[in-house]
Order: C-alpha cells, then sequence, then structure tokens
C-alpha cells in the first residue's frame, strides 16, 4: 500500500513539475527578457546623463527614450531614485494582465 501511495505522489510531483514549453522557446524567452533589461538599464543610464537623476519606466516612454516591450506572463517594473534604480521582470502567471502600476498578486 505504502508503495502505491509513494508512487502516486511521484507521478502528480513529475506532472505538476512540468516545465513550461520546451527548453529551446524558454532559453529563447529568458534570452529576450534579459535584452529587454538591459535596454532598459542603458535607457536608464542614458536619462540620467541628460537630467541627473534616473527616471520610471513611464517617464522613459514618455521621453522615448527606449521602447518598453510587452511580453506575454512578463511584467516589467522599476524602482528609480535620484542616485540608483532597479528593473526587474515578474513572471505573471495569470493570462490577465494587471492594470499598469499594479502589483501582480
Amino acid at each position: 500500500m505504502l508503495i502505491v501511495v509513494v508512487g502516486a505522489g511521484a507521478y502528480l510531483y513529475t506532472k505538476q513539475a512540468k516545465p513550461v514549453g520546451s527548453p529551446a522557446s524558454s532559453l529563447i524567452e529568458t534570452i529576450g527578457i534579459q535584452n529587454d533589461l538591459m535596454a532598459m538599464a542603458n535607457a536608464e543610464r542614458r536619462y540620467f546623463v541628460e537630467h541627473a537623476k534616473y527616471a520610471s519606466l513611464d517617464e522613459l516612454r514618455r521621453n522615448d527614450d527606449t521602447h518598453i516591450p510587452t511580453r506575454p506572463h512578463y511584467i516589467y517594473s522599476s524602482e528609480a531614485s535620484e542616485t540608483s534604480f532597479k528593473i526587474s521582470a515578474t513572471y505573471w502567471w495569470n493570462h490577465v494582465r494587471p492594470r499598469l502600476g499594479s502589483t501582480p498578486r
């Protein structure tokens, strides 16, 4: 009986742990997101040279300094101050994208 329970648990675990998409498509997506983040970081650096402070993603959009891409299942956000910035990509598993500026739950 114990073997059946362990076997069933292992089967369910492997079904839940199966990655989404093929390894190649996941790698391509990861590289695309890294490129997006690098482009946004470079835009922040250019903005800093011109304005002596860092900008939010909205300010970068308004300034037409960079294209902020949209990718299915990912949300880009930034935290900017006069002396530093942090840009992140958050995986959003839900198919409904939250409003701009809201935090995924």
